[in-house]
């Protein structure tokens, strides 16, 4: 792939900025706070607030102080600024023009024969991790106008621009220095004039009530958090300088078939169709066997396994049929629905068994990843294997929605195939993942037939939600998941849901040292509440809070979820500790343990403000 290249300037000093602002603003009103550099187009500071209240205390840009690159910046008006250049004769002409209004930024820039003008710079640190959702131009980090830019937890730009073509160059790194960069080219000789303007928008669902409520802030700014685009693998991804995950990708088509469009020829479901269509057209993303460091890509974590994990077939797949039914692209579903039938396909011939379950070719038995396989699923230190409850839950969703592909293709005989696969998963579900000692679905099963039951949260919340289990005992199992956590002491709903409530021993954890949870005592009890053992999250909570308003347990769901909304608007999961670590995990008293300091799966749960609403008073 052959990028642009753009200089991106590391400071280390600026490590406090993000609490507040080093430069001068030289505009400020209830939705931006701006600055801009003397001797170089771009910004100095640079913050949002798409609600207009004011909350601009953040400054994202990575270095207030660019080189002077000999543009003279001249402040017109109290929200009009210039940069000149001065020309051979000693005379000078604008190179580039800012005007801001209370909600708007609009850059001009016009050609002038002669100089070979710079581009605007709008250089952010990678810890703000902002993000450009557009479309990406054919071998290079230049994102096609129109476009979003978002800034979880401050706000939101539609950038549009009169000119014929018009594109920003865009990259981002989480290494490196780290960065996340959106540059606006300038004028040139053929194209004499551009402009670029940015509008302070809010992108959500317009529910009613939605606007008026203050509980529901973070849904009105922060709705698009979950979509975060990564330039350099071209799909969408933990966050904007993160791996990408094919086993996540359900997650961002959920979201997508509720989420207005982002502008004029652009949805979420549009960056759903250019993520899938990578892995269809042979491209790795984490969970699959080979993916890893590239020449474009150097920051990859290596997917460290022998096999794909099992999820991700069928959260490609749930994506796949989700942006078909979203947009109604028939044309597409035809085009690729035998690689998506061949990929169904062997995903259940995973079950060697017979049963209708997928299975992970390890074990899955107590000790079984000391071998240094990964376990079945995103959760991968928990040691998830052979018949896993939360991958089976997403293959009979998968199976239904290519059901439903296949019957509005005319393919019988695979909406038969598909059909009769869910119904077989959904048989076999219950029987096999409940445990009667104690009330609720075991994570999995592994190859020896034991039940491995750690009150899982999240894998109990999605087969209800699924409707894998009938409404009966769905209730039976929310009380028993209730009551356990009422009997273990997890009131902090505002740190999210543990996504285990008990520890998980030694034997069935992924072997490491405690930084990821990994507890060197039998039981479990010392690695408890760090990482995926038991830490706090908001990843995956939207599936036990959506079962709970799906059973009309409304007290329940809002006993849990309305603390995590006053969490989500204060950005409390974007927080880190003195320590570096990330608020993304922590245990039970809100101490970080996470690292990616931003991870999307979290803001999934704010999809249940619609049930929320739906539920009534």
């Amino acid at each position: 792939m052959k990028f642009i290249l753009r200089n991106v300037f590391a400071c280390t000093a600026l490590i406090g900025f993000s609490l507040g602002f080093a430069h001068a603003q030289d505009f400020t009103s209830s939705y931006l706070a701006l600055g801009f550099t003397p001797g170089s187009p771009g910004f100095s500071s640079f913050s949002v607030d798409s609600l207009g209240g004011g909350a601009l205390n953040k400054n994202v840009i990575l270095d207030p102080k660019l080189p002077a690159t000999g543009y003279r910046l001249e402040k017109e008006a109290k929200n009009k600024f210039e940069y000149f250049a001065k020309l051979p004769d000693g005379s000078e002409s604008t190179i580039w023009q800012a005007e801001v209004s209370d909600k708007q930024i609009v850059l001009k820039s016009n050609f002038i024969p002669g100089v070979n003008a710079p581009p605007f710079l709008l250089q952010m640190k990678h810890d703000s991790f902002a993000t450009l959702l557009g479309t990406l131009q054919p071998g290079v980090l230049r994102t096609n106008v129109p476009c979003i830019l978002h800034l979880p937890g401050m706000g939101t730009f539609r950038i549009t621009s009169s000119a014929r073509d018009a594109a920003l160059d865009y990259d981002a790194r989480r290494r490196g220095g780290g960065f996340v960069m959106v540059d606006f080219p300038a004028a040139t000789e053929s194209q004499k004039s551009v402009g670029y303007v940015l509008d302070v928008v809010e992108i959500h669902p317009d529910l009613p009530g939605v606007s008026t409520n203050p509980l529901y802030e973070a849904y009105r700014r922060d709705f698009l958090n979950l979509i975060q685009f990564n330039p350099r693998l071209r799909t969408l991804a933990n966050n904007s300088g993160s791996d990408s995950c094919g086993f996540c990708f359900y997650e961002y088509s959920e979201l997508g078939l509720q989420a207005p469009p982002l502008a004029s020829g652009l949805t979420v479901l549009d960056l759903v169709r250019v993520s899938v269509e990578r892995i269809l057209n042979s491209g790795l993303t984490y969970g699959q066997v080979g993916y890893g460091k590239t020449q474009d890509y150097p920051d990859a974590v290596r997917w460290r396994s022998r096999y794909d994990s099992l999820d991700l077939a069928p959260s490609v797949l749930i994506a796949s049929c989700q942006y078909i039914e979203g947009k109604g692209d028939m044309t597409w579903a035809a085009a690729n629905f035998d690689r998506l039938a061949a990929m169904g396909s062997k995903m259940l011939a995973s079950d060697t068994s017979g049963n209708g379950l997928i299975k992970y070719p390890v074990s899955g038995n107590s000790g079984s990843y000391a071998t240094g396989n990964r376990p079945s699923n995103w959760w991968d230190t928990v040691g998830f294997g052979y018949e896993d409850a939360y991958a089976n839950a997403l293959a009979y969703r998968a199976c239904l929605l290519l059901s439903e592909v296949a019957t509005k293709l005319n393919k019988g005989a695979q909406a038969e195939q598909f059909s009769a696969a869910a119904q077989k998963i959904k048989a076999a579900y219950y029987p096999t993942f409940y445990n009667p000692q104690t009330g609720v679905l075991a994570g999995w099963k592994s190859a020896d037939g034991k039940l491995h039951d750690y009150w899982f949260t999240f894998v109990n919340g999605m087969a209800i939600s699924f409707g894998l289990v009938e409404d009966k005992k769905a209730n039976a199992i929310m009380d028993a998941l209730l009551h356990k956590m009422d009997e273990v002491g997890y009131t902090h709903f505002e740190l999210g849901l543990p996504g285990n409530l008990i520890p998980i021993r030694k034997e069935d954890y992924l072997p490491g040292d405690k930084r990821w949870g990994t507890p060197t005592l039998d039981d479990g009890s010392d690695g408890f509440q760090i990482y995926e053992n038991g830490g706090a999250t908001a990843c995956h909570t939207y599936w036990t809070i959506h079962a709970l308003y799906k059973l009309k347990r409304t007290s329940d769901a809002r006993r849990i979820f309305y603390p995590m909304l006053k969490s989500f608007a204060a950005g409390s999961f974007q927080a880190r500790d003195p320590n570096g670590m990330s608020h993304d995990w922590t245990d039970w008293q809100g101490n970080g343990h996470g690292y990616e300091g931003f991870l999307t799966d979290e803001y999934l749960a704010l999809l249940a403000v619609k049930d929320d609403i739906e539920a009534g008073p």
